[in-house]
């Protein structure tokens, strides 16, 4: 890994503490930016897809304990991620009104966004 690419990443780590702590940006500012930080995620798939065929291919070609156990790792990770971004979005006080929509199941997705947050 080159010195951009870990400063990139420290950055994307900072600024993801800041959004994931809403007691720090409030609740609306908190769902606003989690959504510029879900954008983000987006276009990172985008520019690193190349990689994650090429580690999945690897992980079948020539397969390892620690190959599997990092492409599960990030597997989970992305799932994580995703869940905790849907379910967010679900419970938004601040984004969804704004975009004149409104979610059911908010005690079905409060808690799945407490747990994937959490993970």
């Amino acid at each position: 890994m080159d010195k951009r690419s870990l400063a990139i990443d420290a950055v994307a780590l900072v600024v993801y503490l800041v959004v994931a702590n809403p007691a720090l940006t409030g609740v609306g500012l908190h769902e606003w930016l989690g959504l510029g930080v879900f954008a983000a995620f987006f276009v990172h798939l985008l520019l690193h897809a190349d990689w994650a065929v090429e580690a999945l291919r690897g992980s079948f070609a020539h397969p390892s304990w620690g190959r599997t156990g990092n492409l599960v790792l990030d597997a989970l990770i992305v799932l994580a991620f995703m869940a905790c971004t849907v379910s967010g979005a679900m419970v938004s006080g601040a984004v969804l009104p704004t975009l004149g929509l409104y979610a059911e199941g908010y005690y079905f997705w409060d808690p799945l966004h407490a747990m994937s947050a959490k993970a």
